[in-house]
């Protein structure tokens, strides 16, 4: 089947209140790049949005440096929880779990819940779904977000969330991060898709409910799509994923859409950042925090947010 558009290509990693440190940033990029140059290989040999936002996802989530996945954070009772959404713009089915434990790829079981009538399953339904599937029971700790957890426990659990990058050149950043992966795909057919994935904040109460399995956090229509990152209370709030794509799906550009929304978001005080592509190609990308942790494929060359800290809320190429 021949290609009809230029495939594009967004995938974040997170945002965080600082990147400094060289060695951190050379290696977050590498990740990063890395994501974005095997996943836009299938796309432009012809795999749909859906299943590049799957792969993107799931080689994110298997990458220790991002909370999600191996390398999530630890809840306040020392237990990861992961939660994971799909939606597929061109069937605007979303699906997703919320607080799973013991599986190696949430957003797997995202996709399987895309044909299932019951398509947002909470703890106890995802773990019982993945009895069924036969899914491995998989260990997503590492000795990093251990000893995260076992610090904090010994400060008595002051901080509210844990880092957003495991890497220990990168420590500067643990004070405020806000860990998330996402991935958002326009495919050679004009179809369009997002998938987010997340540990969430670390630290958190024992049932809290992160964004990234909420269309506040990730949504896709055939306009639009887009996957954020931040503190999950801020983003449901501001219902941004939604907001974005519904302002675009009614008419407004994707630079305008992202540009009041992130308006609005920041005269809240809200802290998040979101990635974004539309129909037409457009890759967008926006922040209230400090950094971004971001690339992208505009069809010719890989470009990245990690060094954006102008001040602008919103990118745009």
């Amino acid at each position: 089947m021949t290609l009809q558009v230029q495939p594009k290509l967004i995938i974040h990693g997170g945002a965080g209140s600082s990147l400094q440190g060289k060695g951190g940033l050379a290696s977050v990029r590498r990740s990063l790049h890395t994501v974005i140059q095997e996943v836009y290989s299938l796309l432009i040999t012809g795999a749909t949005a859906s299943d590049a936002v799957v792969q993107g996802c799931q080689m994110l989530e298997d990458d220790p440096r991002f909370n999600a996945g191996t390398g999530s954070v630890l809840q306040s009772d020392g237990q990861i929880r992961m939660s994971a959404s799909l939606m597929d713009g061109t069937s605007g089915r979303f699906s997703g779990v919320i607080n799973v434990a013991r599986v190696k790829n949430p957003i797997e079981m995202a996709l399987f819940l895309q044909n299932s009538p019951d398509r947002v399953l909470s703890d106890y339904g995802s773990s019982e779904l993945a009895r069924e599937l036969q899914i491995p029971t998989y260990n997503a700790l590492t000795d990093l977000r251990l000893n995260e957890w076992m610090q904090e426990r010994e400060d008595n659990f002051k901080r509210t969330m844990a880092g957003v990058v495991a890497e220990p050149e990168m420590a500067e950043m643990s004070n405020a991060g806000r860990g998330t992966i996402g991935v958002v795909a326009l495919d050679g057919y004009g179809q369009l898709a997002a998938g987010t994935s997340t540990g969430g904040k670390g630290f958190e109460r024992i049932g809290r409910v992160s964004d990234s399995a909420m269309p506040a956090g990730n949504y896709a229509t055939q306009y639009a799509g887009v996957s954020c990152t931040g503190i999950g209370e801020d983003i449901i709030d501001e219902c941004l994923a939604a907001k974005i794509v519904i302002r675009v799906s009614d008419g407004m550009s994707l630079k305008e859409a992202m540009l009041r929304s992130f308006t609005e978001a920041s005269k809240n005080e809200r802290d998040l950042g979101a990635i974004a592509l539309d129909a037409t190609g457009a890759i967008s990308y926006g922040k209230t925090s400090e950094v971004l942790l971001a690339a992208y494929h505009n069809g010719d060359t890989i470009g990245d947010t990690l060094e954006w800290n102008d001040g602008e809320l919103i990118g745009y190429c």
